[in-house]
């Protein structure tokens, strides 16, 4: 059996009492990734040095993709002429010769961390910037027997995680509760830049009649980065933080924490729940 590139095997041991057993373990993989942009005019092609993110290999197109929409800075799929990963941990993003950049948003070099996808941003007013104006209001409901079972069949897909216990998840479900993508990776923004990019690359976008699962909890940069994908409906297996409530309320968007054992909080976006 070939070993997915996100799994590696390590030796340890194991301590139990006294006991002392050598052994094996799967472990997740990180490693760094650093996204590079080729954008310009014919005769006057540019090379850029975007970010440098930590994370699970694998789909890393998908995440360079997903990461450079919800910057703002990719404007449709239809915008990338090709891609390239010769290089290892490094992938090219080469712009059509027609595409027009904010140069400003290139400017904001930063360092990503698998942990925090916000780190090195100047401020909180530069990640309100990238969002979209907030999108139609959509009318559907969702019922909680439809939402319980959702962080179920998010473990059940999640193969990496099941080998190591060490990775978060992105799901995107149909409002009829049917699971269409799931991404995992060792960040959690990772993971949704992944299946953000995924979702551009199927040409799903706008995401208005999805629901966004978060294997862990929901902060301010991933609510940012679901309303760049036009998803009114985001849940997290665990908690929401302060920013995120008020983004998500900003964006007319439903956001529920702690759906896990029959049960879910709602902090915004009330309507969307029928009780």
């Amino acid at each position: 059996m070939i070993q997915s590139p996100g799994i590696a095997r390590m030796p340890i041991q194991k301590i139990q009492d006294t006991d002392v057993l050598e052994a094996s373990d799967e472990l997740a993989v990180e490693e760094p990734l650093e996204i590079r942009l080729q954008y310009g005019p014919a005769g006057g092609r540019q090379e850029q040095s975007i970010s440098i993110t930590m994370r699970t290999p694998g789909n890393d197109v998908r995440l360079a993709m997903g990461f450079l929409y919800t910057e703002g800075i990719l404007p449709d799929a239809g915008a990338v002429k090709g891609t390239y990963t010769g290089i290892p941990n490094s992938i090219l993003i080469s712009l059509r010769e027609d595409v027009s950049l904010d140069l400003g948003k290139l400017q904001r070099h930063f360092y990503t961390t698998s942990s925090c996808g916000v780190c090195g941003k100047s401020s909180l007013d530069s990640l309100r910037t990238v969002c979209p104006s907030p999108a139609v209001v959509t009318h559907w409901q969702l019922t909680p027997e439809l939402l319980h079972p959702l962080p179920g069949l998010l473990r059940q897909q999640q193969d990496i995680y099941g080998s190591t216990g060490g990775l978060h998840a992105s799901a995107l479900f149909h409002r009829q509760g049917h699971l269409l993508a799931l991404q995992e990776d060792i960040g959690r923004h990772n993971a949704l830049d992944k299946l953000i990019g995924w979702a551009l690359q199927e040409g799903q976008l706008p995401l208005t009649d999805h629901i966004l699962l978060l294997s862990g909890r929901a902060c301010f940069e991933l609510i940012q980065k679901a309303a760049m994908a036009g998803i009114k409906v985001v849940a997290a297996v665990g908690a929401p933080s302060s920013l995120a409530v008020e983004l998500a309320k900003e964006y007319d968007m439903t956001l529920i924490g702690f759906l896990r054992d029959q049960r879910f909080n709602i902090y915004a976006g009330t309507t969307r729940i029928r009780v």
